[in-house]
């Protein structure tokens, strides 16, 4: 029986490296509520900061792209760099391209994945356990939220949308803060618009709180980027380009380095359309860091420092966002059993991954923001699915090779197996076989109806979508067109094209 790949999370790195492995032919089982971060964890009214060309997630075949959906749908064309697409759209996007390429998405949750041997075992919050032979991490940012420590020792039990401190990513509606208070921390994307969201809301007072001096500031915009350096996803620039589509070279930088360059590169900016919007609506205190934060008769304080080390007084509201951003924690990813994170070499901040997205533990792979420590800051954004998942779905397809090698070679086919002889030509096509007769391990599959008491044969290593055997005679339908070099290595050079057996 050839067990499936498993992927756990249906944002859009899940639901690209799942459409890309069904490309293939591989056999996926994807879990997950699709685009749920983005649904229920931005603000409404949030305005993407990439362009609608770095808005796309990537697909194994042309007509899955955010024009192609805004087309089909005869919603509002983004096309142009000066075109902003409001989260709501994005969200409908991936929901379109989620019921068009990854329809069997099963919106259940991993409770946990644990090593088994050579395979990997795995438990749903619907009782359900399964084993797969690899599984693929696009958890995405679930369970990342991260909250300065300072903050953190305010609110013992976490932070909460209806307590006195919160995370950016607990909001889906700002309209509660009207005629409130509110002291927003952090001077990146987030921070800036939320700012600029609880204004819109009618909060009575927004304040940013930043560490660094001249931390608020915002990019340029289209036509005043210069035209002598390469464009990328992100705008015009050298270091950009290389990022971008140079990705797999990052993962060979020292580990500080990779690092360093995932904070910054890319870093806290506010969008270039976001600025006319934010000064004179918002006030901003640069240069000061949260020493420590308490929490009195229910309104939170700040106790602030500046530059210099000294006291730059309290600061208090009804309460504080921290818009901080997210940190790749393996401990936070609850459903990995521990043995399987203990196996896990890390570094730079996420797991330590090699060509093609692989981890340590071989049949494991990661992509998305866990991946970002290993293959650059692009791995933050949607537009990183055009790198990521082409690549991974090629190693998961040669990890599939070698499992089919394992599995099914001749003389240690699972019980039932049977074996379909397959000609050049003729009744049966087999790809890649030029000359000669060849015969290819397949398993009855019962569930299959219509194709009489033989049933539907599913190559496990045979090079057919499907494969059927009825009075005598076995013919099949191509997954692929396949090199001569890819005939698999389960399927053996008979003379008898009679030969049915082992």
């Amino acid at each position: 029986m050839t067990l499936p790949v498993a992927v756990i999370g249906a944002g859009p790195y899940g639901l690209s490296t799942a459409a890309h492995l069904r490309a293939r032919g591989i056999g996926t089982r994807v879990f997950g509520s699709p685009m749920v971060s983005w649904r229920e964890n931005m603000p409404a009214g949030m305005i993407l900061k990439s362009t609608p060309s770095a808005s796309s997630i990537d697909a194994p075949q042309p007509g899955h792209t955010l024009l192609d959906f805004c087309r089909e749908t005869g919603e509002r064309r983004f096309e142009s760099d000066w075109d902003t697409i409001p989260v709501e759209t994005f969200s409908r996007y991936g929901l379109w391209f989620q019921e068009r390429l990854v329809p069997e998405l099963e919106q259940v949750r991993v409770v946990s994945v644990d090593r088994r041997a050579a395979d990997f075992e795995l438990k749903l919050d619907s009782g359900e356990q399964f084993t797969a032979r690899a599984v693929v991490i696009a958890s995405g940012l679930s369970g990342l939220a991260q909250l300065p420590p300072e903050l953190a020792a305010a609110v013992p039990d976490g932070p909460s949308a209806v307590g006195p401190v919160s995370h950016s990513s607990q909001h889906r509606d700002l309209a509660p803060f009207a005629g409130r208070e509110v002291v927003v921390v952090g001077a990146g994307q987030s921070a800036l618009e939320t700012a600029v969201l609880l204004a819109d809301a009618g909060a009575a007072s927004v304040r940013v709180v930043a560490r660094r001096k001249g931390a608020v500031r915002f990019g340029a915009a289209p036509d005043g980027q210069s035209r002598l350096k390469p464009d990328t996803p992100f705008g015009r620039a050298w270091s950009l380009y290389a990022f971008s589509y140079h990705a797999d070279g990052f993962r060979h930088l020292p580990a500080p380095a990779r690092r360093f360059l995932v904070g910054r590169v890319l870093g806290p900016l506010g969008a270039w359309w976001l600025r006319d919007r934010f000064i004179g609506r918002v006030h901003v205190s640069e240069g000061t860091r949260i020493g420590s934060a308490r929490v009195e008769q229910g309104r939170p304080v700040l106790d602030l420092i500046g530059p210099d080390g000294a006291s730059a007084g309290e600061l208090a509201a009804d309460h504080v966002i921290a818009a901080t951003g997210y940190r790749v924690d393996l401990a936070a990813m609850d459903f990995l059993g521990h043995g399987l994170r203990t196996r896990l070499a890390v570094g730079a901040g996420g797991p330590r991954l090699g060509p093609g997205y692989r981890a340590s533990v071989p049949g494991l792979f990661f992509t998305g923001l866990p991946a970002a420590a290993s293959y650059g800051p692009v791995m933050r954004f949607v537009c990183g699915t055009e790198y990521a998942s082409p690549r991974l779905a090629r190693a998961v397809a040669a990890g599939h090779a070698r499992w089919c090698r394992t599995r099914l070679s001749p003389g240690s086919a699972p019980p039932g197996a049977l074996w379909v002889v397959a000609r050049r030509g003729g009744g049966l096509l087999l790809p890649g076989a030029r000359r000669g007769v060849w015969a290819c391990p397949v398993v009855p599959d019962p569930s299959e109806p219509g194709f009489g008491t033989a049933g539907c044969l599913v190559g496990g290593c045979a090079p057919w979508r499907r494969a059927f055997v009825a009075r005598g005679k076995a013919w099949g339908r191509p997954c692929a067109p396949l090199r001569r070099a890819s005939v698999p290595a389960a399927c053996r050079r008979v003379s008898d094209p009679r030969r049915n057996g082992d």
